[in-house]
């Protein structure tokens, strides 16, 4: 397929409210999309937008941008939606995804109750900001409080020690968690082993790429992978690493990197290939108060999937007009 146009435009986001993990703070996403135009006049779209705090490196994030508008135009060149394309499979139409309600300090009662109404099984929270005790003493306030059909995801971004970690799974193993990920600050093998066997629910890797290898599928010392494409350089990495988890009995789910709609779309079309009946992180559109684009719709709990070829990323006016490169 010859590209006859290829442009980096670029954006920066602002958030609707800061989001807060133990590594820090961000209040905008910048990033720059790429367009490609074929000689039959289709267009390919890509997100790069690194975030080095979290694994996602200028020149990997360039490349899942770079692979994403190329795999766009295949897809669409052959008629099919990207997922579709890339597992073989029937087209899946939607997907369980979690709602993304931010940092346990904040108003986390009045996001809850708003997730049930909306249809969410699945949560995800943010801890490690706070001393372990006091998050500790917040969640069971919340279990005794919240609706008992939702379940929670938590995240602590490496913020403890392994006694700290031990002490946070030892005083959550009767609340309502889902799974726990990255809980430590310098993470290897045994200790992520020995947490796990604490653990009533997955402990999953995330950030910790470093320790993804053989040894890894061979012997899984914990029973979930969490994949940001953007990290691993691309979607086909990010399927070979699904497909190896899968066969080694590890759960996979995909999040995004914080990335615009077309980035998201992209992780979308990921999860559908890879583990449609997992729950996704995928919800990040509704931190931001502007967006690329428009995000595939969420309804009762579940994004649904566009049935077009290829993406399915709608770009808004001023990056589908943008004039090309000179």
């Amino acid at each position: 397929m010859k590209i006859v146009v290829a442009d980096w435009l670029p954006y920066a986001l602002p958030l609707k409210r800061s989001w807060r993990t133990s590594k820090g703070e961000i209040v905008q996403r910048r990033g720059r999309l790429l367009r490609l135009r074929s000689g039959d006049g289709r267009y390919g779209w890509g997100d790069s937008a690194p975030l080095p705090e979290f694994g996602i490196v200028d020149a990997a994030a360039d490349a899942f941008a770079e692979e994403s508008a190329h795999l766009d135009l295949v897809a669409k060149r052959a008629g099919r939606p990207l997922h579709q394309w890339l597992s073989g499979d029937t087209p899946v139409t939607e997907l369980a995804v979690n709602s993304n309600l931010g940092c346990l300090s904040d108003d986390t009662p009045s996001l809850l109750e708003r997730a049930a109404v909306q249809g969410f099984s699945v949560v995800k929270l943010k801890v490690g900001v706070s001393p372990v005790a006091e998050e500790i003493a917040r969640l069971r306030q919340l279990a005794s409080s919240s609706a008992q059909q939702i379940s929670w995801r938590l995240d602590a971004n490496g913020a403890w020690s392994l006694a700290e970690a031990k002490a946070f799974v030892s005083g959550c193993i009767n609340l309502p968690i889902e799974g726990l990920e990255e809980p430590l600050a310098t993470p290897d093998r045994p200790a992520l082993g020995s947490l796990q066997s604490m653990a009533p629910w997955p402990i999953a890797l995330d950030e910790s790429i470093q320790l993804i290898d053989d040894g890894f599928f061979r012997h899984p010392f914990v029973r979930r992978l969490v994949i940001k494409p953007a990290r691993h350089g691309g979607l086909l990495s990010s399927i070979e690493l699904a497909l190896r988890a899968r066969s080694a009995g590890i759960e996979t789910t995909v999040t995004s990197g914080l990335e615009s709609a077309c980035g998201l779309a992209a992780c979308a079309q990921l999860a559908a290939a890879v583990a449609p009946e997992s729950v996704h992180g995928l919800t990040t559109a509704d931190w931001f108060a502007s967006d690329t684009g428009t995000p595939y719709p969420v309804i009762t709990g579940r994004m649904q999937l566009p049935t077009v070829a290829g993406l399915g990323f709608t770009p808004h006016d001023s990056f589908a007009c943008a004039s090309p490169s000179k």
